[in-house]
């Protein structure tokens, strides 16, 4: 099992051999979220005294099928109880509670909690039944060549829904790995679903690091979504697949495709994250505006500024915006060790982020309040962005076009910003692609953020025809 976790990376490649319906247009948006790993595999005795070499992680993407013998090889000693390297202890535990609990190794069905039939009402109650559409467009790949499944739980770990070609799904088929299926711990053993239930973050799972043996043909990514407005778990996204699908990129874009599903999530009116049933919250937020006017934040773009009641505007440097931004992310608030840590990673210190508050709160007056800091009620969620995401939660598309007139902060280096920016622009493009409205594809093909939306051009090309010219005229500015 690998821990993944996510930070500044280097640059990844356009294409890739698995999910490539998506990799091209997530490339861009998620070329700054790195995935870093700890290695299991170290030098050591296999059983019959032979020096085993170290086993290497890139193999997962070199050669799969050599990196899956050597995880299964552990994974029939580990089982009769024998340790080995490759197979961490913490993962070793897993199995044996999962085998505690009454599950085989050689266990072929998990369990079931509704016939497929039930399935379709429980999602029309489901919350994440809003974001299952922006979800399929930005992962599923239902043709016929597509190699990967798409697939949402529940915050049970029971599969709501799967997406993916035909002769995936018939592989899906033959683990039951289906709707109304229980792929919790309790259900099937560890897999990538019942580790993102438990550690509630993101988890990639390759071959005989699955318990049950008929799973060791599969690479999943997962990872839990949780419910903006009340913290909650909602249930978890899966991209899974045959051995070779699984790349350097699968995680980042399962984890950017989970923080536009939660921005979608996300309360329309920019109040409070907490929802309606925290009156201490509410009592603590007085509902008026900023004592010192403070009309909107302008945040898109490279010249962020305030913008006050009488329409005068004062320049904001980029640290500024930065908090400001992320004050605006989250009604909750943030401490200064928080955001310390956020915008100047280790390095960072309390004392540095107090530093640039009084300087706001001189320059913003009661726009920003302490204790901990986050942005006055009459402000919270007016900033140009936050305008966007009201606009399309409210499913007003054309409207968050007009306002989407550049990427939030675009000089932003900063990870924690970045992990804005590239969600809203993920939710435009989707939310764009959902409209079906071949004016707004139009729109959107033409902004610099759109240019390179490769999906836009092929649902503009279905919507007006091939020969269209400007189906045509967009097509060759992607170079396909």
């Amino acid at each position: 099992m690998v821990r993944v976790s996510c930070g500044p990376g280097g640059p990844v490649p356009p294409e890739s051999p698995a999910l490539s319906r998506y990799g091209r247009e997530l490339h861009h948006h998620c070329n700054a979220v790195g995935v870093s790993t700890a290695l299991h595999g170290t030098a050591g005795k296999g059983a019959a005294g032979e020096e085993d070499t170290v086993l290497d992680y890139g193999l997962r993407f070199s050669d799969p099928a050599k990196y899956s013998r050597a995880l299964r090889r552990a994974h029939e000693l580990v089982i009769s109880g024998v340790p080995r390297p490759e197979i961490p202890n913490d993962l070793a535990d897993l199995w044996r509670r999962s085998m505690a609990l009454g599950i085989s190794p050689d266990q072929h069905s998990p369990r079931h909690l509704h016939e497929a039939s039930d399935v379709l009402e429980l999602r029309r109650e489901h919350r994440l039944q809003q974001v299952m559409p922006a979800l399929n467009d930005l992962l599923a790949d239902d043709s016929s060549s597509g190699r990967h499944l798409l697939v949402l739980t529940d915050a049970r770990g029971e599969i709501l829904w799967r997406v993916g070609s035909p002769d995936v799904l018939r592989r899906a088929d033959r683990l039951e790995f289906s709707e109304g299926a229980d792929w919790s711990e309790a259900g099937i053993g560890t897999n990538a679903i019942s580790e993102a239930l438990l550690t509630g973050r993101p988890v990639q799972l390759f071959s005989a690091e699955h318990l049950v043996r008929t799973h060791h043909e599969w690479a999943c990514t997962a990872a839990p979504i949780t419910d903006p407005l009340t913290g909650k778990l909602l249930g978890v996204l899966d991209v899974s697949g045959p051995l070779d699908t699984l790349s350097a990129d699968t995680l980042r874009m399962v984890r950017c495709a989970v923080r536009v599903a939660e921005t979608l999530l996300g309360p329309p009116d920019g109040g409070t994250s907490l929802g309606a049933s925290s009156p201490v919250r509410a009592s603590r937020v007085p509902v008026q505006r900023p004592s010192v006017g403070v009309e909107s934040l302008e945040l898109l773009g490279d010249k962020p500024a305030a913008v006050f009641a009488d329409g005068s505007r004062v320049s904001l440097t980029l640290r500024r915006a930065e908090i400001l931004a992320l004050l605006d992310s989250r009604a909750q608030g943030w401490s200064a060790e928080e955001l310390a840590y956020e915008l100047y990673g280790d390095a960072g210190t309390s004392q540095a982020i107090r530093t640039e508050m009084f300087r706001i709160r001189s320059m913003l007056g009661g726009a920003v309040e302490s204790n901990p800091y986050r942005l006055a009620a009459g402000l919270a969620g007016r900033s140009d962005s936050g305008r966007v995401l009201r606009l399309l939660r409210e499913g007003r598309v054309a409207e968050a076009l007009d306002v989407y007139t550049a990427p939030l902060l675009i000089r932003s280096g900063v990870l924690a910003v970045q992990l804005l920016r590239d969600p809203l622009d993920l939710a435009v493009g989707a939310s764009v692609r959902s409209s079906r409205d071949a004016g707004l594809m139009v729109r959107w093909l033409s902004t610099d953020m759109g240019s390179g939306d490769v999906e836009a051009v092929e649902t503009l090309g279905r919507l007006v025809g091939r020969g269209d010219a400007r189906y045509l005229s967009f097509l060759a500015s992607c170079g396909d």
